[in-house]
């Protein structure tokens, strides 16, 4: 079973800190893991097929690098 986490702020801008650090405190793989997952979230929701978004994703980081 997956762990599940909360975190109640007391205002949005405490909220977007924690998100900040949160994200910071990252590895780059694991932000990039966590981009693809919520973009494939999105493309289902779109009705997208599966590999589509991963084909832009992979063609956007050999560009880059």
């Amino acid at each position: 079973m997956k762990k599940v986490w909360v975190n109640k702020a007391n205002s949005f801008e405490d909220a977007e800190k924690f998100d900040k650090k949160y994200y910071f405190n990252m590895t780059a793989n694991k932000r990039l893991e966590t981009m693809q997952i919520l973009r494939e979230i999105y493309s289902k929701l779109k009705g997208g097929r599966k590999n589509e978004s991963r084909k832009r994703l992979r063609r956007v980081i050999k560009i880059i690098q």
